[in-house]
């Protein structure tokens, strides 16, 4: 059995070949992953080698696997100041970091690549969880460098985030809605980093979970409103029970490119 299957928007068989050159006419790419998939980290890193290869030193790369206030921590790691240890011991890395993102990193440290730490500290998100975006405007100013600009844009009609209410229903001490912004207000600061570090000229891979950029929402939609002029192409990552010739209708236009994988594939974690 092969170890993936890549599909086009509309469902079709396609290859990697494609996917590479497609990639590379977008400006900003979403890399969609399920965190415990090793096939979606692996072609995270062969996408990402065979983009430098055509943009070079104007390829950026991001993750939403470290967090803002964690982007001096990891200069510090790129630039060879500290070493890995050191680097684990300042920031919150991720428990998968070392076998799934480290060596995406230490691309960009090899390359000379800018590396941005995109995801809002989860402090934070924890906060939007607990009372909704108006806990933020408690923050001190130095604070608020971490996240994305106040006041947030929220749309609770976007399907995505009403299913996620929907989902939680009636909440103990909370609410449901919250649930949902707290999702927000990761999407919103990961597509304000991306913002603040790409421009007409550069080309941004973004790695993230899928769900952060399915069905061309969540980081996308907030990019859009914020470069609008930017191209991007999406990439979402499924398991599936068998790898079929064209994919479920309900499995379409999610994305760009959609990377199956079969369910009995070994987890990272």
């Amino acid at each position: 059995m092969p170890a993936y299957k890549l599909y086009n928007q509309k469902g079709k068989l396609t290859n990697f070949s494609k996917l590479i050159k497609e990639a590379a006419k977008a400006d900003v790419i979403f890399f969609g992953e399920l965190h415990n998939n090793p096939i979606a980290h692996w072609l995270q890193l062969e996408l990402t080698k065979a983009l430098h290869e055509i943009h070079q030193e104007k390829l950026v790369l991001g993750a939403e696997m470290i967090e803002t206030d964690n982007q001096e921590a990891l200069e510090l790691y790129l630039n060879n100041s500290i070493e890995h240890d050191s680097l684990k011991n300042i920031a919150r890395l991720w428990g998968n970091y070392k076998t799934d993102y480290k060596p995406l990193v230490d691309f960009a440290k090899e390359k000379q690549l800018k590396f941005i730490g995109t995801n809002v500290p989860r402090r934070y998100a924890s906060m939007v969880f607990r009372g909704g975006f108006e806990e933020l405007d408690t923050l001190p100013e130095t604070d608020k460098r971490w996240i994305a600009p106040l006041p947030i844009a929220y749309d609770p009609t976007l399907p995505s985030y009403r299913e996620m209410v929907e989902m939680m229903g009636d909440m103990k001490n909370h609410s449901s809605e919250n649930f949902s912004k707290a999702q927000a207000i990761k999407d919103a600061t990961m597509a304000w980093q991306i913002a603040e570090h790409w421009n007409q000229g550069k080309y941004f891979v973004h790695y993230n979970g899928s769900f952060h950029s399915d069905d061309y929402e969540g980081i996308v939609w907030y990019l859009k409103r914020l470069k609008p002029e930017a191209t991007i192409l999406t990439i979402t990552t499924i398991e599936t029970s068998e790898l079929i010739r064209r994919l479920d209708e309900d499995q379409r236009f999610v994305a760009d490119f959609t990377i199956a994988v079969p369910e009995t594939m070994t987890k990272t974690y």
